[in-house]
């Protein structure tokens, strides 16, 4: 996606200013979702610290102690799969493994794997129950894999010896079947290890779908063994624009590349089916092609030369829509779709300036063979013979909504990023849609105010506004939502240069989606979620993950009558300390510690302002969270000061 359409949509539509950071109102969620699979028992007593939230759960009284004489008891090669990376997490995190048993011990605890034969949970459901001497996982393979990350997070985060599990029963299940997280390695490379890293962390949050944005105009970024100049040439760029110096341009001097090899696609592949996550390809076309273009410039329109982007925005040259540039996509798409095995390969569609056909003799001569309108419909042309190629392989194409433009091709699945107006359109259309809104789901806006923050593209997406996103509009009729797949969060990285800028950008928006996805809508709430936050910052912080701290609870505008208002804060990273100041100064490691509720005194008419950071154990800093702190005026100080003018 473009910076320059974002920068200007965005801060159009949300009126984002650097100079005053405001709180934004969410709207109420939108409508119930579709009928489940399984009836959902009813919730009895306290939810547990899971992420996303379970559909039902009922908590006992009482533990499982888990000890190095537990038992694993998997029953069948697919329940031993998934006993076997149970019993790696307890290696890496706790350091011992449990004994694989074939049947139940006599005496002593045991933790059971058992495939649901009978099918009855779907596909992706199970059930974990937690009793004083057994814990037991059933769903079939996905489901079971998925039991085993809701019981990896009810394990205590400390190295405690046992490890008290509490008991309970939980049935669970996914709301949508889609649940997506995206990652565009174009404009910044990131290594194998990182895109595991951020595979692990999509899976225990049961997120499915991982989509690989590989190429862009700033970078090709997979090898394809038949064209080597598209990584010899297209992955490698002279520089990058520095920071925001996008006009008038200023570059920072140094070069800068990276691509996957196909043994390596193939590895990342592997690692993610092994956590059922199917991966899928993004190659763009017709637009975005630019560094496509540097490597082989006689598939433009105007022979070139080119050099790959070192900007961002919009190019106008684009891929040139005759024989040789569809014989070389399908020569391109064979080897991806070799190295691919999902369903889906997305092909961008997105953002495709028509400059270039409409001055191109070969472009006008095949608007004209093939009867079309006008230069909409020949990129419409575009994507349906690249649809036809994809559909006689048996893969299905995914697109941005711009695809909708010109006409739709037959069995594409449209990805609604302007808003959901695409998505609506599509799914009255009958085609599967991925519901993938800027407004919710694109987690390079910014979290905070704009000062204060790392550089991000725009925009405003605080983690309240994403759990508060239903991927259904209410526009849409029943027997039309059955087509919205699910929700999926986009990563542009423009302005994050390395893992841990993704990881602060992602995190724990990440989580919030997750719920979004999976659980039952009627099943959310915001605060409950907050409740269960802070067992899960404190798992990623025992993965060092460089999530952004989350304001304290109670760092919010105050305006009262009173003249010592009590201000109560609280982190919601566990360990952290707040440090705050009230003279208007940053505080520092130097401040004072929020230790109580503080009291704050003012005269009618003043105006006090809160900062404060947090600071984690481990010696993470927040950025600074400001509020103020208003005494109203009283009637004394209305009639001495006059009336108002």
């Amino acid at each position: 996606m473009s910076i320059l359409r974002e920068l200007s949509r965005e801060n159009r539509k949300a009126g984002v200013k650097k100079t005053r950071y405001r709180r934004v109102l969410i709207a109420s969620m939108l409508c119930l979702a579709s009928g489940s699979l399984v009836e959902a028992p009813q919730l009895n007593g306290t939810a547990p610290n899971i992420v996303p939230k379970p559909v039902s759960s009922r908590l006992l009284t009482g533990n499982f102690l888990l000890t190095r004489q537990t038992r694993l008891v998997p029953e069948g090669a697919e329940a031993r799969r998934t006993a076997d990376l149970f019993n790696d997490h307890l290696y890496r995190t706790y350091g011992f493994k449990l004994q694989v048993e074939s049947e139940a011990p006599r005496a002593g605890s045991s933790i059971h794997f058992t495939t649901d034969f009978g099918a009855t949970l779907p596909a992706e459901g199970y059930r974990l129950t937690v009793d004083a001497k057994t814990v037991k996982v059933v769903g079939q393979k996905a489901g079971l894999f998925y039991g085993a990350q809701s019981l990896i997070q009810l394990l205590p985060l400390q190295q405690t010896a046992p490890l008290t599990v509490p008991r309970l029963e939980i049935t669970d299940y996914p709301r949508f079947p889609y649940r997506g997280m995206h990652l565009d390695v174009g404009r910044h490379f990131f290594p194998v290890e990182f895109i595991k890293k951020y595979l692990d962390l999509m899976a225990q949050y049961k997120m499915n779908y991982f989509h690989w944005h590989l190429t862009e105009d700033q970078g090709w970024r997979i090898e394809i063994k038949k064209y080597p100049k598209l990584t010899e040439i297209g992955s490698k760029r002279k520089e990058t624009v520095k920071d925001r110096l996008l006009d008038p341009y200023v570059g920072d001097g140094v070069p800068y590349g990276g691509y996957y090899t196909q043994e390596q696609i193939k590895e990342v592949v592997a690692y993610a089916q092994a956590r059922f996550i199917s991966v899928i390809p993004e190659i763009e076309m017709p637009g975005h092609s630019l560094a496509a273009l540097a490597a082989y410039p006689e598939l433009s329109c105007t022979g070139g030369p080119f050099e790959v982007g070192t900007t961002w925005g919009v190019y106008k040259d684009v891929f040139c829509p005759k024989e040789d540039t569809f014989k070389f996509l399908e020569d391109v798409l064979t080897e991806v779709i070799a190295l691919f095995p999902g369903p889906y390969v997305h092909i961008g569609g997105d953002e495709c300036p028509k400059d270039r056909w409409r001055e191109s003799n070969i472009a006008q001569a095949l608007i004209k063979r093939e009867g079309l309108k006008d230069e909409h419909e020949l990129q419409s042309y575009f994507i349906r013979r690249i649809e036809k190629f994809l559909s006689a392989k048996g893969k299905r194409l995914i697109g941005w909504d711009e695809i909708l433009e010109g006409g739709i091709t037959p069995n594409a699945t449209v990805m609604s990023w302007r808003g959901e107006t695409g998505g609506i359109e599509a799914a009255r259309q009958k085609h599967d849609v991925i519901m993938t809104p800027g407004d919710y789901c694109y987690f390079d806006h910014g979290q905070g105010n704009p000062d204060r923050e790392p550089i991000h593209i725009c925009c405003y997406l605080p983690l309240k506004k994403v759990y508060g996103y239903n991927p259904i509009p209410v526009e849409l009729k029943p027997d039309e939502q059955r087509y919205i797949l699910g929700a999926q969060a986009n990563v542009w990285t423009e302005y994050m240069k390395t893992p841990d800028k993704v990881e602060y950008m992602v995190f724990p928006r990440m989580l919030a989606l997750s719920e979004v996805a999976w659980s039952p809508l009627e099943r959310k709430d915001y605060h409950d979620f907050l409740n269960r936050l802070p067992h899960q910052l404190a798992r990623l912080d025992n993965q060092r993950v460089s999530y952004r701290i989350p304001e304290p609870e109670g760092v919010e505008d105050v305006v009262t009558s009173d003249e010592k208002p009590t201000v109560k804060l609280t982190s919601y990273v566990p360990g952290s300390r707040i440090h705050y100041s009230l003279d208007g100064s940053e505080p520092d490691e130097q401040s004072p510690i929020h230790q109580q509720p503080l009291q704050v005194s003012l005269q009618p008419n003043q105006k006090v302002t809160l900062n404060t950071i947090v600071i984690t154990a481990n010696g993470r800093r927040s950025a600074v969270y400001s509020a103020s702190l208003a005494r109203s005026p009283t009637k004394e100080s209305l009639k001495s000061n006059g009336p108002s003018p």
